[in-house]
């Protein structure tokens, strides 16, 4: 899970807290790897003077509105509600934190506040050009304010508090106030800097001049001074159509949180993180606001094909075929990315600035790439007290490629990783879905399958129809021996749907923390061009929409339910609420009738006794009683939203922070009687490549920390022992 340090400003200070300090932020987290759910960030997305289409625009409001009413599993009226509704989320979208909008702003939109739906039944924009007009103003202001408080000298003897939470403030009454709270944001931000050189001076491992804290307070303002002005500049430099995007989807969450509208350009970036796959170079890029440089290349694509382009490289211009160049320094990453990406077979002209300072034009020859540590891979897990072999399989979520190609499918993926163990003659599986974020209902069908003969796996119901049954029609078992699934809080949609089946058929062990994600909708993709014979207002764009709820094989639902584990493991996240229930607007939870199920495949012998046995273990476990003492402890900061400005106060307050923090620091360690290795089929790729290798490795010396995962084998080797002492007595 990522948090962030600021809810509107750059990510620069972004960090990745899996079990360590958790600082009150200005709050403030994303999720990451939940396909299919849409989350709205507080962030501030500016108009820069793009031209509007009224036609187009228009035709794009009723469009959408269209296929809400037709479409959507459980539409809403359009009327003084809904614009309430609307009108609230889209203020939150663009100003959460308050600290862009005061009260006299906000007293000029609230009379559309009862408008907003008779607007978009006609197609008219007019709050949304007032709010456009207030964000253009307010950027200009805020940028000239944050600039003057960098200027001189910030003062950290003042004894005042910064309030990190939006909900918790209420509009800024006036300019005055207003730019109040960006001085304790500047200062924040500076403070912050200062503490962590001062904390990295103070390490006996430091080598260097320690700096006085007047030192770092200069050059941290010009540090912060220059991050802000880049991220302004980025901002500057979006255009309607994204704001638009933010606008539209306000409307659309009221709905549902899982619907939205896609752009063009959105929908292609959906179809590639999906699918797994995308046409390209196959190169890693990051920007700094101001040059976009290579941070890797991807095995097995064009650019590795090629040869030429390296890490570190900053692409200047880019070039399609024989056209001219384009320079791009300055530019979004993401333009940066759409000029790159092209169809299979296309040439692309890189104009780099190499490490050692000189300028090559390289030329490379798109082709599809496929991005491998995004797929399933599997391993072979043991202890040093037993030679049985387990298999162990990771799948990060349930992509596939709906293309006619077809070049990806998760479902076969990990028919060949089974393939793969069963050669190695594993005596279980464990298959790991944890912070799967789901995907392709087609693929979850199709893998259930490959564990029971046939059967029912998840039923799904239209509006206004009766539930449709999703079933596995093959009557083969590629394996039926034992089997064990992981989940934690993370895992959504697909991953509960197979988790919930395999543990309605009682054909697997659920292992994992308090519950699942509970997102218990189906979406699907509806092209908006469908709706017009216009050729001037093409392309639309698409609408995701949420058209169906699925339900367990027993009538349950996982909508906000989620699937509880049948053994449970301590989790850092156990008491945080992160699941759908903490969504704006999402669909409720019923049950409908269940529908006959029976399999032969394989049957747990003794749960029972699994789950004693596993708590028996946790318990005497000194790492799970950290997770359980970390997770507590992340529950109490996360209620902490105010935080001092004075540097003493500030100091002694992160240093409490940091000592809390430190008792976790090694929780996780390797463990040295959890042995893991790869199947023999994947050696000779791995080896191929150095940087296919550095990965693997790194990959598996993180899983040997894995507690949760290490407790999953000695579950699973207790369903073996129990099978065999079953079989020995018939």
């Amino acid at each position: 899970m990522m948090y962030s340090s600021r809810p509107n400003g750059p990510s620069d200070t972004e960090q990745i807290f899996s079990d360590m300090k958790w600082k009150p932020s200005l709050l403030f987290f994303s999720f990451v790897g939940i396909a299919g759910i849409v989350f709205f960030l507080n962030r501030l997305v500016p108009f820069t003077g793009a031209d509007p289409n009224p036609q187009k625009e228009a035709k794009l409001m009723q469009a959408v509105l269209y296929g809400l009413s037709r479409y959507h599993f459980q539409p809403k009226e359009v009327d003084d509600k809904f614009s309430q509704q609307a009108y609230k989320l889209y203020l939150d979208n663009i100003d959460g934190g308050k600290r862009f909008f005061t009260q006299s702003d906000i007293a000029l939109l609230k009379p559309f506040e009862l408008e907003l739906d008779d607007q978009a039944k006609v197609g008219d924009y007019a709050f949304f050009n007032k709010s456009v007009e207030l964000q253009e103003k307010s950027l200009t202001k805020t940028q000239a304010w944050y600039r003057e408080v960098l200027s001189a000298p910030i003062d950290f003897t003042k004894e005042e508090t910064f309030e990190t939470d939006g909900k918790k403030l209420s509009w800024a009454k006036d300019d005055a106030e207003l730019r109040s709270r960006w001085e304790k944001w500047m200062k924040y931000e500076v403070l912050n800097r200062i503490n962590d050189e001062l904390n990295n001076q103070e390490k006996p491992e430091f080598k260097g001049d320690k700096k006085t804290v007047e030192g770092l307070e200069k050059e941290m303002r010009e540090k912060v001074l220059d991050i802000y002005d880049k991220w302004f500049k980025r901002l500057q430099k979006t255009d309607r159509t994204r704001r638009l995007e933010a606008y539209l989807n306000a409307m659309i969450t009221v709905f549902d949180p899982h619907s939205g509208y896609f752009s063009p350009k959105e929908k292609a970036d959906f179809d590639f993180k999906m699918s797994g796959k995308l046409e390209g170079i196959g190169a890693r890029l990051q920007s700094d606001g101001e040059k976009t440089s290579v941070t890797e290349i991807v095995p097995g694509g064009p650019a590795w094909k090629q040869g030429e382009l390296e890490p570190k490289d900053v692409i200047l211009k880019v070039a399609q075929g024989d056209d001219e160049p384009v320079d791009v320094m300055g530019w979004d990453i993401d333009d940066v990315v759409s000029k790159i990406r092209g169809s299979k077979g296309t040439t692309v002209n890189l104009t780099v600035l190499k490490n050692d300072g000189a300028t090559k034009i390289i030329s490379i020859v798109r082709d599809v790439v496929i991005m491998d540590e995004t797929l399933a891979k599997s391993l072979l897990l043991n202890t040093d007290d037993t030679q049985e072999k387990v298999g162990y399989i990771y799948l990060p979520k349930f992509y596939a490629d709906f293309t006619p190609q077809g070049a990806t499918s998760c479902a076969e993926d990990v028919a060949k990783e089974v393939e793969k163990l069963k050669r190695e003659n594993v005596k279980g599986i464990i298959l790991d879905l944890r912070n799967n974020g789901g995907g392709s209902l087609r693929d979850v069908v199709r893998m259930s399958g490959l564990f029971i003969e046939q059967g029912p796996i998840v039923q799904v119901k239209s509006r206004g129809h009766q539930a449709d049954i999703n079933a596995d029609s093959d009557q083969r078992v590629q394996y039926g021996g034992p089997l064990i699934v992981m989940v934690n809080g993370f895992s959504a949609s697909a991953s509960e749907i197979l988790a919930a089946a395999m543990q309605d058929y009682g054909r697997a062990v659920i292992i994992g923390s308090t519950t699942t994600y509970g997102k218990g909708t189906v979406q699907r993709f509806w092209d908006l061009d469908l709706t017009t014979n216009d050729e001037l207002v093409k392309p639309l764009g698409e609408m995701k929409l949420t058209i169906q709820k699925f339900y367990r094989i027993t009538g349950k639902t996982t909508q906000l339910d989620g699937v509880r584990p049948d053994i449970v493991l301590p989790d850092s996240y156990n008491y945080l609420d992160l699941g759908e229930r903490e969504n704006d607007y999402p669909l409720g939870a019923n049950t409908i009738e269940p529908v006959s199920f029976n399999q032969n495949a394989y049957h747990i012998a003794d749960l029972g006794k699994l789950k004693a046995n596993s708590e028996s273990r946790v318990k005497a476990d000194p790492t799970f009683r950290k997770i359980e003492e970390n997770a507590q402890r992340l529950k109490r900061q996360k209620d902490i939203t105010k935080f001092p400005l004075q540097l003493d106060a500030y100091r002694k307050w992160d240093k409490k922070l940091e000592e809390e923090a430190n008792q976790f620091d090694d929780m996780l360690q390797p463990i040295e009687k959890f042995q893991l290795t790869n199947p023999t089929a994947d050696l000779l790729q791995i080896q191929s490549d150095t940087s296919r290798a550095a990965r693997n490795d790194s990959w598996i010396k993180e899983r040997q920390k894995d507690i949760q995962l290490y407790e999953a084998l000695r579950v699973m080797q207790d369903m073996i022992r129990i099978d065999a002492l079953a079989a020995g007595k018939h």
